[in-house]
């Protein structure tokens, strides 16, 4: 039932935005296409592939979500270096316009990486191009009725963000010295809604087991609601590339004595990010990639560890299946069990304590077995009652 609701809505929103008009395509992105231009190869089993990866505003260079996809390709270039990439980034955001911007380029390239959830309704573009394989990230393909459905050229890759979520989730209520922690997401996709909702099954779980005392904190003012239109509390900014937003949030969230803050909204991360710098004592979470870099702040740096989504390997693992001619369409969910969802525990690319390194991968040891099972917004979990809790 949940399913055909939720297939409903996005029909529904995909007719809202076809009637506002069409946004202008997506523009090139920076950097340049690399790799050596060459002929289509029209997915013959050993040709060099042209490749364009069509991300959301924040671009291929956002230090996170699109960037990891990116660097997949770029890791399979490095091995196939007569092929190709064209980064594409779409402006707006808005789902009547990067579903064009997919079909404006369609015709010149052998595969297409589609980043984000506004790229569901690629069903019928694909059916129109059989010849081109489509990996499409973060959502399931919908046919023209907006229902989920699945193509012979199209490899969709949705994540148990709900696994990071609760990594998050558990390091934040381990490592608080204040006792309030905080998520701060982009708009209420599937997707962040997992990341919300298994960040608090994280911090209820080291609470009942590990004897944190953690409280999630959130704004009213900036709850979210989800694509059923149910108010999903959380923190959210609205939007994937507003730095204003994002600080405003996180300050307001310091100022209520958060001292760690576990981000997954893309570029407006940046500026949480920037107050989580600005402020004494505070940690950042990062979120699908490690940016541990990111959180270089003078002598110090303030991310505490990062939650990973592993998009690169998937993505370079199914280009090496178009050049070989093994590719299959699949509606695939990918987690624990495929080393698709952990948690950065490397020495020198986090700073938890040795005990709360032990109690994350004791815990993340049940979620691969299915022993926990976090919640999600629409896996049948709460946050307060999950599997496991």
């Amino acid at each position: 039932m949940k399913k055909k609701l939720l297939s409903a809505v996005l029909s529904a929103a995909m007719v809202v935005s076809l009637l506002a008009g069409c946004a202008a395509a997506g523009t090139p992105e920076t950097p340049e296409a690399s790799g050596t231009e060459a002929p289509a190869s029209e997915g013959e089993a050993g040709g060099a592939l042209k490749i364009a990866i069509v991300s959301s505003p924040s671009g291929v260079d956002d230090g996170s979500f699109n960037e990891n996809n990116y660097d997949g390709i770029l890791a399979f270039i490095d091995e196939n270096p007569d092929s190709t990439v064209t980064p594409v980034r779409e402006e707006s955001g808005d789902v009547a316009a990067a579903l064009q911007a997919v079909s404006d380029i369609v015709a010149d390239y052998d595969a297409i990486v589609c980043c984000g959830f506004q790229f569901a309704g690629i069903g019928s573009i694909a059916e129109e191009n059989p010849d081109v394989k489509f990996l499409l990230v973060d959502t399931a393909p919908t046919n023209e009725a907006g229902e989920e459905a699945e193509f012979d050229n199209i490899y969709s890759m949705t994540f148990k963000e709900q696994e990071g979520g609760f990594l998050a989730g558990l390091a934040a209520a381990m490592e608080t010295k204040t006792g309030k922690v905080a998520v701060v997401n982009g708009i209420a996709f599937p997707t962040n809604v997992n990341y919300q909702w298994g960040f608090e099954s994280g911090v209820n779980y080291a609470n009942k087991y590990y004897g944190a005392k953690a409280e999630v904190v959130e704004l009213p003012s900036y709850a979210g609601t989800d694509v059923t239109g149910a108010n999903v509390g959380g923190n959210y900014a609205g939007d994937f590339n507003d730095e204003a937003t994002g600080k405003v949030i996180g300050e307001t969230l310091i100022g209520q004595g958060v001292d760690i803050i576990f981000t997954a909204a893309g570029a407006t991360g940046n500026g949480v990010l920037t107050a989580v710098k600005e402020a004494k004592g505070v940690y950042y979470i990062g979120c699908d990639v490690d940016q541990y870099d990111d959180g270089a702040n003078g002598s110090s740096n303030v991310v505490l560890t990062s939650c990973l989504k592993v998009m690169d390997k998937n993505v370079t693992k199914q280009l090496n299946e178009i050049k070989n001619g093994t590719f299959k369409g699949e509606n695939a969910l990918l987690g624990a069990d495929t080393d698709s969802t952990g948690y950065v525990s490397k020495e020198g690319r986090q700073q938890l304590s040795p005990e709360t390194i032990k109690n994350m991968d004791e815990a993340f040891a049940k979620v691969k077995s299915g022993e926990i099972i976090p919640a999600a917004n629409f896996n049948g979990e709460a946050p307060d009652s999950f599997t496991g809790l």
